[in-house]
């Protein structure tokens, strides 16, 4: 395939040519794309059902929620596809979709995750102040340029990436990851795309630098609380927060700087998975079902959905005719 500018397209991933582990790789993210979808959609549920969690703060983890919808959704199900029909072909505009999609939502997710570090350093070290600073204008305000910096991103490294010469079209990855497509190049280095990748990681390490003394000034107003159930309830909701922005930034920057290596590797599979898989995961657990409010309406969606679920398995054909003619009445 040398001298071509363009593929028709491109190989993923083939994680192995036994049938008996491509199911098992299927079954694997099956249920891990179903747990993703499942929590962030709940998050998105309860908030936009309950009145009382219509603030500024809720509607945060609402968009990160639809945020990491968004990038897992890019990501997973073709690969899943791929595995259950023991094929590897993705078609050159498909790679382009996913690069864009992905590469938006995840800088649209790392932005937010910026404000809410700010977000929570102002309710918890100027309290007095909170509705104030995060009122509906600015969250507006802020939704807009979070949304914007991703799109603007997502434009970037696509244009970026898919400007070169292609050489072969095998990518040793499970998706269209950025790195994985770059060492494909006929020409060597990309001087757009590396200069975007650059920036991006500077901005990333911006974000990490201003998330770290966010939590800083939180951890040092926190010890400065007289009861220890405050410092260990603050201490418990910070630090989990840390750690999963922590694992997305330094895994996705060691999987966007560390050379590609030419064959299939585990170290860079990893790396992968860790930046793009399971930060979507912990994202709805650690920053929203801890929270007491969101659990509380999440149970009560749990319980209608119980309800209407045994309404539609148990109840004979002329009862339920007869329910639906009496709520028609």
């Amino acid at each position: 395939m040398d001298n071509q500018t363009t593929v028709p397209y491109f190989l993923l991933l083939e994680f192995s040519k036994n049938r008996h582990l491509q199911l098992l790789h299927f079954f694997l993210f099956l249920v891990l794309y179903l747990a993703t979808i499942t929590a962030n959609l709940l998050i998105i549920s309860a908030i936009a059902l309950d009145n009382r969690l219509h603030s500024p703060m809720y509607f945060f983890l609402m968009n990160l929620a639809m945020q990491d919808l968004g990038s897992v959704s890019a990501i997973v199900p073709k690969s899943m596809v791929n595995s259950l029909t023991d094929t590897r072909h993705i078609s050159y505009f498909g790679c382009v979709a996913q690069v864009f999609i992905f590469i938006t939502f995840a800088a649209s997710d790392l932005s937010l995750l910026t404000v809410m570090a700010y977000d929570r350093y102002v309710a918890i070290c100027n309290p007095l102040h909170y509705e104030t600073v995060m009122n509906w204008k600015a969250f507006t305000e802020i939704m807009i340029l979070v949304w914007v910096a991703g799109l603007v991103y997502g434009i970037l490294h696509t244009t970026g990436t898919f400007s070169i010469a292609f050489c072969s079209n095998v990518v040793n990855q499970f998706f269209c990851e950025i790195p994985q497509l770059l060492d494909l190049s006929c020409s060597g280095f990309n001087l757009v795309e590396v200069g975007v990748l650059v920036a991006s990681v500077i901005a990333g390490l911006g974000c990490f630098i201003f998330i770290i003394v966010s939590y800083a000034m939180i951890f040092k107003a926190v010890l400065r609380i007289p009861s220890e159930k405050g410092r260990q309830k603050a201490l418990s909701t910070c630090l989990p927060h840390l750690l999963v922005v922590s694992m997305f930034l330094l895994t996705g920057c060691f999987a966007y700087l560390i050379p590609p290596s030419n064959t299939p590797s585990y170290l860079d599979f990893g790396l992968t998975v860790l930046y793009s898989l399971l930060p979507p995961l912990f994202n709805p657990i650690i920053y929203s079902m801890r929270n007491k409010n969101i659990r509380f309406v999440i149970s009560k969606l749990w319980r209608v959905r119980e309800f209407l679920l045994r309404l539609f398995l148990f109840c004979s054909p002329p009862f339920c005719m007869f329910l639906s003619f009496s709520f028609l009445l």
